[in-house]
């Protein structure tokens, strides 16, 4: 019987992944792997090793996650030690907890290797704390998509209770953001940021309010994989910004 490590690769900057990470990846006979890890990280797998690209766009999955399940299933079955390797954390956002069931019915033995997620790690080479004591007791990390019959219950409690939002994958839906934030109760004139892909030498961040943030984002021509922090956190990075930004290189939707 073999054994499956489900893996956080970290953000982008491929010096923060962690030592069991690292070692995982050394490890492996297989590397089943996702769009958004750096891929100088593969170059430390053992020679002979399996590689197997998994990454998905908005619009389009190159491999659906029960087909990525049953590669786990069927390598661990065989004996071979497999290394899933996804960006950030894989039980942030990352489908982990989907994937660790799928080899929990099928009596197959697992680690769970936490990673750095975007949240915290973008927010960070932005020169926002997502805490901080003059300023935000509470952050929560939220999903962009509109998913479930309880949005308006969701959007309404993270608009009130919420020092801080942390969301991922939210782009293209900013307009409904922004609208459902200001509806239940944010001010228009929270601060607000969009870091496109944090931690990387193409990091790009762009500020404004809660209220214009959307016309920030289109017409610097933000896209994903970006994270938009909304607090009055963000008010800190002119302060606190240390990582150089290139403000004159255009996004782009592959860099690693």
């Amino acid at each position: 019987m073999g054994k499956v490590y489900l893996v956080g690769a970290g953000p982008g900057d491929p010096e923060l992944i962690t030592l069991k990470a690292l070692r995982c990846i050394q490890e492996a006979d297989v590397i089943l792997y996702d769009r958004l890890i750096n891929k100088e990280l593969l170059k430390h797998a053992k020679e002979g090793a399996d590689l197997i690209y998994c990454g998905k766009l908005p619009d389009y999955h190159t491999m659906k996650q029960e087909t990525i399940n049953r590669f786990l299933v069927r390598y661990a079955k065989k004996g071979k030690v497999v290394t899933r390797l996804k960006g950030g954390d894989p039980f942030v956002f990352g489908r982990g907890g989907e994937e660790a069931e799928a080899l929990v019915k099928n009596n197959l033995p697992f680690e769970i290797v936490p990673g750095v997620t975007s949240g915290i790690a973008a927010a960070a080479y932005a020169g926002i704390p997502v805490t901080h004591r003059d300023a935000s007791a509470s952050v929560a990390f939220v999903t962009g998509h509109k998913k479930g019959e309880d949005e308006e219950e969701r959007w309404k409690s993270l608009a009130k209770g919420i020092d801080t939002l942390a969301i991922y994958m939210g782009v293209s839906q900013l307009p409904y953001i922004q609208e459902k934030l200001i509806q239940y109760g944010k001010s228009p004139d929270t601060p607000a940021a969009i870091i496109h892909w944090g931690t990387t030498a193409v990091q790009k961040t762009v500020t404004g309010t809660l209220e214009t943030i959307h016309e920030d984002a289109m017409r610097n021509e933000m896209k994903n994989p970006s994270m938009i922090i909304i607090g009055e956190v963000v008010k800190y990075r002119e302060q606190l910004k240390w990582f150089k930004e290139d403000l004159k290189a255009s996004p782009v939707s592959e860099a690693l």
